[in-house]
């Protein structure tokens, strides 16, 4: 098998060129979206995978592929992902080992869902915000895609939201949306169809992982409530 042509294959769809492993590492990514709104531990390795496969694709020039466009923040948040996911990783299995020690049921979950507290909240608006004003000016100075702020929005948000993941915060999946609706013109501007296509699909899917952790928690506090134990 020829590695390289399987490593440069490309699905033609009129004009347009779209890396296979760029679809493909999409699609990781939303297996691992799944696993995390479904709380199981695989959705991390699962992840990183696909951020493997796509840390090649948003660094175009480097890689020779079909866009030579390199989205730096893009391709950083990749690597970001994958340090991130090996801390949540290890947060979800010591979780689960815990859940599955106090109750045999708990059908391998490896978190709670729990609401951020006030502090905590505004800890990552501001760190949203600075963070991106901050990492805005260095992307540009190392060529980064226009709008760079943009690209930079992307990096922090998904760090935030990557974090809040792992610590289990229900609005994780509200940081995604925020994340999502700034991809979607950016990456199509940049050429990455299949990547826009998927942060389409991300952000109705991040709704929907929202109420889905939303209503776990609000059942989880009221068995809480019922057996006396406090919320």
């Amino acid at each position: 098998m020829d590695l390289m042509a399987l490593f440069d294959a490309q699905l033609t769809i009129g004009d347009q060129h779209l890396l296979w492993r760029e679809i493909v590492g999409n699609g990781f990514g939303l297996a691992s979206a799944l696993g995390g709104m479904r709380r199981k531990v695989w959705a991390w390795p699962v992840g990183i995978v696909g951020n493997l496969l796509l840390l090649t694709v948003f660094l175009g020039a480097v890689f020779a592929t079909p866009n030579p466009v390199n989205l730096l923040g893009q391709a950083g948040r990749q690597v970001m992902f994958v340090i991130v996911s090996v801390y949540g990783w290890v947060q979800w299995r010591r979780t689960q080992q815990r859940l599955g020690d106090a109750d045999a049921d708990s059908h391998g979950v490896s978190v709670v869902p729990q609401w951020a507290t006030a502090r905590q909240r505004i800890a990552l608006v501001v760190a949203l915000l600075v963070g991106t004003a901050v990492l805005t000016p260095v992307f540009r100075a190392l060529g980064s895609f226009e709008p760079v702020w943009a690209d930079a929005w992307i990096f922090m948000g998904s760090l935030l939201a990557t974090y809040g993941m792992a610590k289990g915060w229900v609005e994780f999946w509200l940081i995604w949306v925020a994340v999502d609706i700034v991809g979607v013109p950016l990456l199509v501007s940049a050429g990455y169809y299949a990547s826009a296509f998927m942060y389409v699909f991300y952000g109705a899917f991040t709704l929907v992982g929202f109420f889905v952790w939303w209503r776990i928690n609000r059942r989880a506090t009221a068995e809480q409530l019922a057996a006396g134990a406090p919320a």
